[in-house]
């Protein structure tokens, strides 16, 4: 995938997820060796640490989030919380694009 198609998703995500009511808190957060955590936007009273996966062709992008890389996700979102001192309830979120169709898939951890 180029960098500028990875850059343009992510910023339909943003913006997907502001017409939704979400208030961006920071974007591509690296947690030390853990990786990277794409955005991190607050809803209501929740923290939802999002994964955001696109593709171009017929491929499901979802399959792109391994259980190796949702592990390190959870770990990314730990390191988060105690790094930045906070204490919220959060969930791990794919959003997922393809082509011209968005969709947010909520607590992807379940």
């Amino acid at each position: 995938m180029s960098r500028f198609f990875g850059q343009n998703s992510e910023k339909r995500a943003v913006e997907f997820l502001q017409e939704r009511g979400f208030k961006i808190v920071e974007r591509n957060f690296y947690a030390s060796k853990l990786g990277e955590i794409d955005i991190i936007a607050l809803k209501g009273n929740v923290l939802h640490f999002i994964e955001v996966k696109a593709s171009r062709k017929n491929f499901e992008p979802i399959y792109n989030i391994t259980p190796v890389k949702l592990n390190r996700l959870i770990k990314s979102a730990h390191y988060y919380l105690k790094a930045k001192k906070l204490n919220f309830a959060w969930c791990i979120d794919a959003l997922i694009i393809k082509k011209d169709k968005i969709e947010l898939i909520g607590n992807i951890t379940l």
